[in-house]
């Protein structure tokens, strides 16, 4: 039965590759449709060796068993039922699910020693909670939670300067998947990572569905979403309410040496963001990110909204970004297009224009359609670079109001139906190198 039931998704993915990426998604739930085939076809129950998921036994040996005895067999459900499960990390398989009960919490170990130092993402790293590595047909599915039992280590980081900075003091993420394809997470809560909480790493064809991504308001780095030069991934029906970017979208590492592949091909939809720096494009982005679609997101109390970000250490060509019917609420910055991260605006006085470099960043066809931001502190920002302007902004029916207007400079920005409100100054300031079309 498992053999057939392989034989018959190893077809769909033969499709899967040849057909156009229209079809790429419907492949993708024909694929976890075969998952689901395989979840009847086996199951392996982490109690069946020797869990006990009383939340204080370590199940870490137990639950790997389970996967590896699915995965021996050719697939199927690791099926963890109510009960809380103390773990260090955990590695997934290819063809398994990992199902999670209503009431099912896989927890992370707070033994710091538990999580040992690799090299992920080129960089130092500590290895996450759960990971998969050039793995596929995974999911991770049910109604329970993934919890990374974060607190022990945000205090770590509070008290050490960069410790956001990709490499500088790892602490383990919470789901990796590294050269994965075929992903699906649906159903689950995952929160409480040390760091970055879900990040497909150089990974294809991921659906996240209806799942929620939670850490306190002000946990460092507990970004919800990470795809780092990743493609055709699908993010629908999410609540983000995080410490960090409830979406960054990323491509490479600050001064990077080359060799990173873009971010594409994603689509956003159907999301609701509460605390947290927003939906991001970079600022990490020397590989690039093209093709990125979001449409019908909520932000309500984030410190950000959009925001597309790098600087001439960390960028690269970041284009055909559309955001369409989105609406925020008490959104600190509402609209940040900047090349001068951690910055949003030029320092005062002229800027010099630097060489063009690999790293310059270069941000052009953009495109905001029916975006309405109230309660900012800002209207918002679109600032480029003397050597790299942003080119091709288009905004159609926006509605931005803050204490101050909006920014422009260095940018060409087509505007229709455009509103700017400012309790404060000009609704619309025009700095050096700002062309601004108004129709």
């Amino acid at each position: 039965m498992i053999a057939q039931v392989i034989s018959t998704c190893e077809a769909i993915a033969v499709l899967h590759r040849k057909h156009s990426r229209l079809f790429r998604f419907s492949a993708l739930a024909a694929l976890c449709a075969c998952a689901s085939l395989l979840h009847a076809a086996a199951g392996c129950n982490p109690r069946d060796f020797g869990a006990k998921g009383d939340g204080a036994t370590k199940d870490t040996a137990a639950i790997q068993k389970a996967i590896d005895a699915c995965a021996a067999q050719g697939g199927g459900t690791v099926h963890l039922t109510a009960g809380t499960y103390l773990s260090a990390p955990i590695v997934l398989k290819s063809n398994i699910d990992l199902h999670l009960d209503q009431g099912a919490t896989l927890f992370g170990s707070p033994d710091h020693a538990d999580y040992p130092a690799i090299t992920e993402f080129r960089l130092p790293s500590a290895q996450s909670l759960v990971s998969a590595a050039n793995a596929e047909n995974i999911s991770i599915t049910g109604e329970g939670t993934i919890d990374g039992n974060g607190e022990s280590w945000w205090q770590m980081a509070r008290t050490v300067h960069d410790a956001g900075v990709m490499g500088n003091h790892p602490r383990p993420r919470l789901v990796v998947f590294d050269h994965c394809k075929h992903i699906r997470l649906e159903g689950v809560t995952f929160q409480n990572s040390p760091s970055w909480q879900i990040v497909p790493y150089y990974s294809d064809d991921i659906v996240m569905r209806n799942i929620k991504v939670l850490a306190p308001q002000h946990s460092p780095n507990t970004d919800a979403i990470d795809p780092f030069s990743s493609s055709n991934v699908r993010i629908e029906h999410v609540l983000a309410d995080v410490g960090d970017d409830d979406i960054a979208i990323k491509s490479g590492a600050i001064n990077s040496l080359g060799g990173d592949e873009p971010s594409r091909d994603i689509v956003i939809t159907d999301c609701t963001f509460l605390h947290g720096h927003g939906l991001s494009i970079g600022s990490e982005i020397a590989g690039g990110a093209h093709n990125i679609v979001a449409e019908r997101i909520h932000f309500e109390g984030t410190d950000n909204g959009i925001r597309v970000k790098a600087n001439r250490d960390r960028g690269n060509d970041v284009s055909n970004l559309v955001f369409r019917d989105i609406t925020m609420k008490d959104v600190k910055n509402p609209l940040v297009i900047s090349e001068y991260y951690p910055k949003i605006l030029p320092p005062a006085g002229s800027v010099a224009p630097a060489p063009v470099t690999r790293l310059t960043p270069r941000f052009h066809d953009i495109v905001l359609v029916d975006v309405t931001a109230t309660g900012g502190a800002n209207a918002g920002a679109i600032i480029g670079l003397p050597e790299s302007p942003v080119e091709n902004v288009v905004l159609k029916n926006v509605n931005l109001s803050g204490k101050t207007g909006l920014s422009i400079g260095y940018a060409t920005v087509v505007g229709k139906n455009v509103k700017i409100e400012a309790a404060e100054g000009e609704p619309i300031l025009k700095l050096a190198g700002a062309n601004l079309i108004l129709k």
